[in-house]
């Protein structure tokens, strides 16, 4: 399994006559095996950590490590879901969920073996001859999640992957996605801006500032995966405490009562 450590990490994105600081000396450390939630203010460089972990971008100051070697470009067994899943609509299911072992140039016989092994986990096999454009928007989720657990990853990267799912599809695959971690006790970052799938699926879950980003709170959640979490009081105060601590970082649309804790949403929340 790899952690994840970010050590003093920057970036800028350059712009038309400014540049726009994402990340400024950000420091992070990802346990070995450690399902950790993030969650902030849209802007405040979120996704940007995903892509600096991943390899797809490299910091401008700082560095990330990944099981205790520095990032400089993509790594093998780092899987990255996006919010928009990233399927190929021209290819298969079952080359979709290939693809990443293509690129890796796994052989065809271990490719076909892990693919529609991936697929069963997922409960895609009876569709692998179907394209993306067929699928439900849940299905297409599974299908991205299905190219990830292919590559038999020690680190799964998600940036909201979630989002565009209704409500009842979503609690069904941050099951699935529970469930996974589970069986395969890889490390995981999710970055989302649910803060009850934040609780549901974040052993840690790690509060953001404004850009550039910074942690401004860390809130242990260690009943995390345990049977019916999400109906006790336990996960209700954890969401609590979290809507409290966006709410005076400016993330939601809450008044929270500085001595009490106590939170009233108004409106934007």
């Amino acid at each position: 399994m790899a952690g994840l450590v970010a050590q003093g990490v920057s970036l800028a994105y350059t712009g038309v006559g400014r540049d726009t600081v994402a990340l400024e000396h950000f420091d992070l450390s990802v346990a070995e095996g450690e399902p950790v939630a993030i969650i902030g203010p849209s802007g405040c460089g979120k996704s940007t950590l995903l892509l600096l972990a991943s390899g797809m971008l490299c910091p401008d100051a700082g560095r990330l490590l990944v099981g205790g070697k520095e990032v400089t470009g993509p790594r093998l067994a780092t899987a990255l879901i996006l919010q928009d899943f990233g399927l190929l609509p021209w290819k298969t299911v079952f080359h979709n969920a290939a693809l990443g072992l293509e690129v890796r140039r796994v052989t065809r016989a271990e490719r076909r073996e892990r693919a529609m092994s991936s697929l069963a986990r997922v409960g895609l096999a009876e569709f692998v001859d179907a394209y993306p454009g067929e699928l439900s928007g849940g299905m297409r989720q599974r299908l991205a999640v299905a190219r990830a657990l292919a590559l038999d990853a020690d680190l799964l990267l998600m940036d909201e992957p979630l989002s565009a799912l209704d409500a009842l599809t979503r609690e069904d695959l941050q099951d699935l996605l529970l469930e996974l971690w589970r069986q395969r006790r890889h490390t995981c970052v999710l970055v989302t801006h649910s803060i009850e799938e934040a609780v549901f699926l974040g052993r840690r879950v790690i509060v953001l500032s404004p850009r550039p980003g910074r942690v401004s709170a860390v809130v242990d959640n260690p009943r995390m995966g345990e049977p019916g979490y999400r109906n006790t009081s336990e996960f209700y105060e954890r969401c609590v405490e979290l809507r409290r601590l966006l709410a005076e970082e400016g993330a939601v649309g809450a008044l929270v009562d500085r001595e009490t804790g106590r939170v009233e949403v108004g409106e934007g929340a």
